[in-house]
């Protein structure tokens, strides 16, 4: 029995900063910033991923060192590992997305037999994940929970990624907890309007939905309740990729413990304000850390 289970690709990621010319390259995909957030909080996580010849062992041995489950990692001998260019503008704010190389999808057979958890996060970044996967998934766990992003990612010719549509809508129907950021869920509703679109992906039947707004902060919309989360601020911003990543990592780890909505959104956005202060999937602040700045955001919210 596991707390969270990622499901996802790992990919390899190249970064290019404003502030130097040749990218850093760094682990990536949304498994590794939500499984390496969670476990900071002694949860017990494990990752149901593909990657190819290429990945390297020291990406393997350092998430082995941080006591997250592997079991469920493929390595295919004749495949590549999905890899990104990712290109920021000046003050971080927009990146350019290119999808360099892909690694083969997720199959039914990859999920385990025997496989249990609290909770299952679900975040393809490449369309690696079909709903039949999604399907074998919430049998084996109390909720499911959904990033969209690789499911309405399209791609021009030199693999530029570009914002597409959600082509089979079937999986809202499993999933319990969705988070995406706005652009996405416009993507997968067909609505320009945050509030509508948080309504439409709930009539699919998810409870919980998350949006991530980048500096603004979160809103998170469950049981009847709508919570604005305000934005952790990070001793200083350095690279933001896998914010909403961390995000979920650390909501889920507080709501698979009983903890309130509120509660959960706080200790996700002080999850968040840490990973964006190193490059890649590197600063994660421990447990303690974390609950801090959580705390100062909490007392904030609930004296409001």
């Amino acid at each position: 029995m596991f707390d969270i289970v990622s499901v996802g690709n790992f990919s390899i990621d190249s970064i290019f900063l404003p502030s130097r010319q040749s990218p850093f390259v760094v682990l990536g995909g949304s498994a590794a910033y939500v499984s390496l957030a969670a476990s900071r909080f002694a949860a017990r996580v494990a990752v149901i991923s593909k990657v190819g010849c290429d990945f390297p062992a020291a990406y393997r041995w350092w998430l082995g060192q941080e006591g997250i489950n592997l079991a469920g990692l493929t390595a295919v001998a004749d495949a590549l590992t999905t890899r990104f260019e990712l290109k920021y503008n000046c003050d971080l704010s927009e990146r350019a997305l290119f999808l360099k190389s892909q690694a083969p999808r997720l199959t039914v057979d990859d999920v385990p037999a025997s496989l249990k958890a609290l909770a299952i996060h679900v975040s393809p970044i490449a369309g690696e994940i079909t709903y039949e996967v999604a399907e074998r998934l919430k049998g084996c766990t109390d909720v499911l929970s959904l990033d969209p992003q690789g499911l309405v990612r399209g791609y021009g010719e030199n693999g530029e990624v570009r914002r597409g549509s959600l082509e089979d809508k079937r999986i809202l129907g499993l999933v319990d907890i969705y988070k995406s950021s706005l652009s996405e869920i416009r993507a997968v509703t067909d609505l320009s309007d945050l509030n509508s679109a948080i309504k439409g992906v709930h009539d699919c039947g998810v409870s919980t939905v998350i949006v991530t707004l980048g500096s603004k902060g979160a809103v998170v919309s469950a049981g009847g309740a709508y919570y604005s989360i305000p934005a952790c601020k990070p001793s200083k911003l350095v690279d933001p990729t896998g914010a909403g990543d961390a995000f979920v990592g650390g909501f889920l780890a507080e709501y698979v413990n009983g903890e309130n909505i509120l509660r959960c959104g706080c200790v996700g956005a002080a999850a968040a304000s840490f990973v964006v202060e190193g490059v890649g999937p590197t600063v994660f602040g421990d447990k303690p850390q974390v609950y801090e700045r959580a705390r100062e955001l909490y007392e904030k919210e609930i004296k409001q």
